[in-house]
């Protein structure tokens, strides 16, 4: 448990420090920051599922087809997530990008009701309507429809969601991704390096950090998959706030974006639409562990007691 915690907070922690690294390269179009981000990541867990010797999920495609196409589908929302994020950082919207991961948790248990038939219980429902009354007064107050945060949240709760029905694992799943988007990137990166509009090869520093795009991509999300396995999943639904919450903090108090009182009531409502959301997990996941653990005792009462009502009669 306590090497799941760890591996997950350092999961949350980088994902959370990114925009410092995007920061760094915000001068390199964010579609060909992209590009370098698929191509080197595909590099990266091509070389992991070697030493690993890991290739069973070849023989999954195979036997069943369709899966690829659940992946083309996972690898367009991954890759237009990754392109809004890194042009809201590079162009001054890191609070704006962290409001989307505050608000994706929300999107995905709605999700969950509308695509998987999950119930949603009332304190669920609470959380939900709340957050929807603090993006509204963000869209009415602050004057513009917060199309960065819903694109961010939505692009993500639907890879999310698509990938809980898929039958590959993080590792594979994220290895066919890549390698779907890889051939376009490549060829777009040649191109525009035919064409001499390229940024990498031109600067050591900016091809070295293009390069290492790769292992910021990989590591997290193995980070994640180990951690996830290892700890409860209401202890990664209260982690997963690390991220938004560095995020957010680094555009206001480092890179000084603006965060005017319409912006403070938005968020209030949708940090109070998350603690409640968040307390309700782990009421509700206390709960059915209690249940879990009392049947067992429940079961040999109830058996005691038919025992001595047939003895009786």
């Amino acid at each position: 448990m306590k090497n799941g915690i760890i591996s997950a907070i350092g999961a949350y922690v980088l994902w959370g420090l990114l925009p410092v690294y995007w920061k760094t390269i915000q001068a390199v179009p964010a579609v060909e920051v992209i590009c370098h981000r698929v191509v080197w990541s595909f590099v990266v867990v091509m070389l992991l599922l070697a030493v690993k010797s890991q290739w069973g999920w070849l023989r999954q495609i195979r036997k069943n087809p369709a899966t690829l196409l659940t992946f083309f589908g996972t690898g367009a929302l991954l890759a237009l997530n990754w392109l809004t994020y890194i042009w809201a950082v590079s162009t001054g919207h890191i609070v704006d990008s962290s409001l989307g991961y505050f608000i994706n948790p929300l999107i995905s248990v709605l999700f969950g009701m509308l695509f998987l038939g999950e119930h949603l219980r009332p304190w669920q429902w609470a959380a939900i309507l709340l957050a929807l009354g603090g993006v509204t007064f963000l869209t009415l107050g602050y004057g513009s429809f917060p199309w960065i945060a819903l694109t961010l949240a939505t692009t993500f709760g639907l890879y999310g969601l698509l990938r809980k029905t898929a039958p590959l694992g993080a590792l594979d799943g994220l290895v066919l991704e890549m390698t779907i988007l890889f051939l376009p990137a490549l060829a777009y990166l040649v191109y525009i390096e035919l064409a001499g509009s390229g940024s990498f090869g031109h600067t050591g520093a900016v091809s070295g950090l293009l390069t290492l795009t790769g292992v910021i991509t990989a590591f997290p999300l193995i980070w994640f998959a180990y951690g996830a396995r290892k700890v409860t999943l209401a202890t990664v639904g209260i982690l997963q706030y690390i991220a938004p919450t560095l995020q957010f903090l680094l555009g206001v108090l480092v890179y000084g974006e603006a965060f005017e009182k319409t912006r403070l009531v938005g968020f209030g409502a949708i940090w109070t639409a998350l603690l409640i959301y968040s307390i309700e997990g782990v009421v509700e996941g206390r709960r059915k562990a209690n249940l879990l653990l009392s049947t067992p005792a429940q079961i040999n009462r109830r058996a005691g007691r038919q025992g001595q009502a047939s003895h009786d009669s």
